[in-house]
């Protein structure tokens, strides 16, 4: 029975790659970056000039240590697509705090995932973080340039640039145009996205 196999395995992945997200906050927050970095492939590329998982915990390990006393983390939305059998995207969301310095700092965020099945296990294959805001717990986010650390000239978080959507919305009034058909299966963020490029730098965080 080919299809119902194919079905346990779907619903196998959606499990495992929602796992990851959940075991990402578990470790990040509790500093085991041994297991942070064991849900990334061996060969992660982490920067233009390096890759592997030792390159990647040196970088949890500094930017850990430089910002943040203590972080919590909270996974909500995930949307999960299949290209093929072994390769997935998604979309989550996470809601972080931060203990920086003397200040308490909220974020809103997105992950934009890509996700690989290697040897029967799903891994993270890159991270993409896009922000809402970051701000101080009690000043809230008003006006532009919502990114806003202690001791930093505030910045845009990248969500904007990456779906169209939100830029087409404002600079054109009520749409009359025929409403398109839902979007296929597995083709909901496709979608979303248009033509647009995937110009928007890798980061992992």
């Amino acid at each position: 029975m080919p299809e119902v196999n194919d079905r346990i395995d779907r619903l196998e992945s959606l499990d495992a790659i929602r796992q990851l997200a959940a075991k990402y906050s578990l470790a990040l927050d509790m500093r085991d970056l041994n297991s942070l970095v064991g849900l990334f492939p061996e060969d992660v590329r982490v920067s233009r000039d390096q890759s592997g998982r030792w390159a990647l915990r040196d970088w949890f390990d500094t930017t850990l240590r430089e910002q943040f006393t203590g972080t919590a983390h909270f996974i909500g939305n995930h949307i999960i697509e299949f290209d093929d059998y072994d390769h997935a995207r998604g979309v989550v969301y996470s809601r972080n705090e931060h203990e920086t310095g003397d200040e308490w700092v909220i974020m809103t965020m997105m992950y934009i995932d890509n996700y690989e099945r290697i040897d029967g296990s799903w891994f993270f294959r890159r991270r993409l973080p896009l922000y809402w805001y970051a701000v101080d717990l009690n000043k809230p986010p008003i006006g532009p340039n919502k990114m806003r650390w202690p001791d930093r000239e505030p910045y845009e978080g990248g969500w904007e640039h990456y779906w169209p959507t939100w830029k087409t919305f404002w600079e054109h009034g009520p749409s009359d145009s025929e409403v398109p058909a839902p979007a296929p299966l597995d083709a909901f963020l496709t979608q979303m996205r248009g033509d647009a490029p995937d110009t928007l730098s890798v980061r992992v965080r």
